[in-house]
């Protein structure tokens, strides 16, 4: 008989019922996933009718992977063995050969599958619907997805064109208020709520200021001229000039906030005028804040009331009476504000925007999903388009649905409509859905995932399918196979107070499988800056580098700190060890993972301490191509093949680890070279090893792409070997991204190497590098980067 866990996991995985499963992590989701798939195969299911949507690519390939790793060892197992592998799936093993021949053929039934078996992500799935049906979702037969660093390109081009046209004064409202450093970042969000703020030509500025001041409760032609008049009456002044000798002389406390008050202009008051008030005049930490705020009824202190301002009291309190009924009316004011600004920007930006993805055949990724839903949600295709998908979908599997955004919840759920609606519902072929997900493992707000989502769409499907009596089963895997349980106490105890389990339905409880395993927390103090740490203002060298971090900083001296431990650990005379089947072994740098919050200055300090202490380190989990030293090699090179004449290039070029020239080499031929160019100084040096190399280079340089440029240096000159050689393994991610960047511009731009040079000229494309397999060496990541990985060791 199974134990506890698995027999859950049976039960999320039977192909006969639907199921709502949540999961907490480490307890085998993407193995109950993979078991429901086969168990539908073995059922005699088409592997054309069973969709699995997962959240990104690698999680896709990781469960086609399982299941075709599976599906082969079944068609090469003996009878006995294959019994009892079938068995512990839970699918009850066959007892004649026929249904273990059947068991057999899988891999090849899911293999030459129409279409192929259909493990993908929701944009790729949306993608395939799309180039299916053109013409019914109103796009181009043969259009391109386009990614986030295009779509950036894409929406600069759009903003460059609004600045130089006609509509430059609604870029410039705008402007006023935007407080952030990238604009990009802004016009990605408003591509991205494109829904909520409308694409097309929208209304003229005036008529949307209108609108705003609708939205945010205030009256028609609401203006700062007519808040101003309810906030003053005119007699502020002449106030002040009385109240505020007799503040000055009163407590320290009325002092205060005379010294605030008298550096006010009520002779002429604006909205900085009535804002400075509330600080004085109200209770409340902050103008910004959207809790009300009330008079103070401690200013002027009780002194003062009974003293010689208590003629000046009601006055002052009239004020301040007037200043707190002013304050929403001034927040909802500077809210339409800025809403009339954003919407009278994003109209016509959108509009743009959605023009040149027109005229060049592009869909960004929203685009797929908000296109798919559309498409699948016209009633006079939507059935012809599900039936022709492969002769319809009887089964639904969706992976991590806590990260599923409200618009991909709409997609999956117009799919799966038809499983109770109608004659689908009361076929006599079983339709199943099946999700799986963990609120605690929310990416919040991530491609707008709504992790409250998760229960909602459950009792969505619960009611629907209750109405054709195919019951929603709901199964919560609460074991952990991969956990030991002192580390499943903590964070059980970590959610323990209901403020910390707030929107996750109640405090979740963890369970180990191995209840035997070794475990162990240590937290440590939190390190804390030193008073007096600085350094005095004019004591650093004007030599020094204005971003280097204090060596007493806290962040250096906690980087410090878990590279000195993690060594201590690892050494192999007093260090400590970790039970193996036999015995015990040592722990090692590859036991280790770190994990942080976000990339900030702790990042890079961990890996240079870890770097430091002699640890082998697998380097950042994500990183900028432009900043990678053997990517801006290379660039250099390409950069003088482009121009001769481009000296600082070629020397870059020289001294890389692809030519290997030293410093004292490069400085003998440039040195005497006098008005001439580096190039030509090298060519009449003729120095037969860079000559070779070069004159090679420029031969090809007019004829070949990019991409073959690339290959060219890194393959028959043999600069792949020279760089990985000097700077290490870790320079092969930024190489092999290299490659794939040169293929992905001659996928959307005419090939040139100049063009080439332009689109490769920053260092904000991020790459992300496959550490899970990390070779035996320590691992530094962010938390959400991290899912799904295994370590003996993790420090937070």
């Amino acid at each position: 008989q199974p134990d506890a866990a698995t027999a859950r996991q049976h039960v999320a995985a039977r192909p006969d019922a639907s199921a709502w499963v949540s999961a907490n992590a480490g307890s085998g989701k993407t193995k109950v996933l993979t078991d429901r798939v086969a168990r539908l195969l073995l059922g005699g299911v088409a592997p054309e009718r069973v969709l699995c949507l997962t959240y990104t690519k690698a999680a896709a390939a990781e469960m086609q992977n399982r299941l075709f790793k599976r599906l082969g060892e079944w068609a090469m197992l003996p009878d006995a063995k294959l019994r009892a592998e079938l068995r512990a799936l839970g699918a009850g093993a066959p007892r004649d050969a026929a249904g273990l021949a059947e068991a057999r053929r899988l891999f090849a039934r899911a293999i030459e599958a129409p279409g192929g078996l259909k493990i993908q992500t929701i944009h790729a799935f949306s993608a395939a619907l799309l180039r299916r049906f053109p013409l019914e979702a109103g796009v181009a037969p043969d259009f391109a997805e386009i990614d986030e660093r295009g779509a950036k390109r894409a929406m600069e081009e759009v903003v460059e064109a609004m600045a130089g046209g006609p509509l430059a004064p609604r870029l410039e409202a705008l402007a006023e208020h935007y407080t952030g450093e990238d604009f990009a970042a802004l016009t990605a969000e408003i591509a991205r709520h494109r829904e909520h703020l409308g694409a097309g030509p929208g209304k003229p500025p005036a008529a949307l200021f209108a609108d705003s001041l609708a939205r945010f409760g205030l009256p028609e032609g609401f203006s700062e001229a007519r808040l101003l008049a309810e906030a003053f009456d005119g007699g502020e002044a002449k106030l002040f000039a009385a109240l505020l000798p007799l503040l000055a002389a009163s407590s320290p406390k009325d002092a205060g906030a005379a010294a605030r008050l008298a550096a006010l202009d009520l002779a002429a008051p604006g909205l900085a005028t009535l804002e400075a008030l509330e600080g004085p005049l109200l209770y409340g930490s902050g103008a910004k804040q959207a809790v009300p705020f009330t008079a103070k009824t401690d200013f002027p202190t009780k002194a003062f009331r009974a003293g010689p301002g208590a003629a000046l009291i009601p006055a002052l309190e009239a004020l301040m009476a007037r200043v707190e009924a002013a304050r929403p009316r001034r927040l909802s004011l500077l809210a339409a504000r800025r809403d009339a600004a954003l919407r009278g920007f994003a109209h016509p930006f959108l509009a743009g925007y959605a023009a040149w993805k027109q005229a060049a055949g592009r869909l960004d990724f929203d685009d797929l999903i908000l296109t798919a839903r559309r498409l699948l949600s016209d009633r006079a295709v939507a059935q012809w388009v599900l039936y022709r998908l492969d002769g319809g979908i009887d089964h639904i599997l969706v992976d991590e649905a806590q990260d599923t955004s409200p618009e991909q919840w709409d997609v999956i759920r117009l799919i799966a409509e038809e499983f109770s609606t109608g004659l689908s519902a009361r076929s006599d072929r079983p339709r199943t859905l099946f999700v799986v997900g963990d609120v605690k493992q929310s990416i919040y707000s991530f491609q707008g995932a709504d992790p409250a989502n998760f229960g909602r769409m459950a009792d969505h499907f619960a009611a629907r399918l209750d109405r054709v009596e195919t019951p929603l089963a709901r199964v919560e895997l609460s074991h952990s196979f991969r956990s030991a349980p002192a580390i499943l106490r903590v964070v059980d105890a970590a959610f323990a107070r209901p403020e910390h389990h707030a929107g996750l339905g109640g405090a979740p409880t963890h369970h180990a499988y191995h209840g035997d395993r070794p475990g162990r927390v240590d937290l440590w103090p939190a390190v804390l800056p030193e008073d007096g740490s600085a350094e005095a203002p004019g004591t650093a060298d004007w030599t020094d580098p204005v971003d280097r971090i204090d060596p007493t900083h806290p962040d250096l001296a906690l980087a410090r700190m878990i590279a000195r431990r993690i060594a201590a650990l690892c050494d192999r005379e007093t260090g400590e060890t970790l039970p193996v089947p036999g015995g015990r072994r040592p722990l090692v740098p590859g036991d280790f993972l770190i994990l942080v919050q976000r990339r900030s200055a702790l990042f890079a300090e961990l890996i240079r301490a870890c770097k430091a202490e002699g640890l082998p380190i697998a380097g950042a989990d994500r990183l900028r191509l432009g900043a990678e030293l053997a990517v801006k090699d290379i660039a250099a090179l390409l950069s003088f093949l482009a121009t001769p004449e481009d000296d600082l290039s070629l020397a870059a070029a020289l001294r890389s680890p692809l030519f290997g020239w030293s410093e004292d080499r490069l400085y003998r031929l440039a040195a005497g070279r006098g008005t001439r160019f580096l190039w030509e100084a090298l060519r009449e040096a003729r120095p037969a090893d860079t000559l070779a190399m070069l004159d090679d280079l420029r031969g090809a340089a007019d004829f070949l792409r990019p991409f073959e440029l690339i290959e060219r240096i890194l393959i028959r000159h043999d600069g792949r070997r020279r760089l990985i050689a000097r700077l290490g393994p870790e320079a092969e991610d930024g190489i092999d991204a290299l490659v794939a960047q040169a293929m992905a511009y001659e996928r959307s731009e005419l090939p040139s190497l100049t063009g080439f040079l332009g689109w490769m000229e920053t260092d904000e494309l991020e790459v992300k590098r496959q550490l899970d397999a990390s070779g035996g060496v320590l691992r530094v990541m962010t938390v959400h980067g991290a899912k799904g990985l295994e370590a003996p060791v993790v420090i937070l």
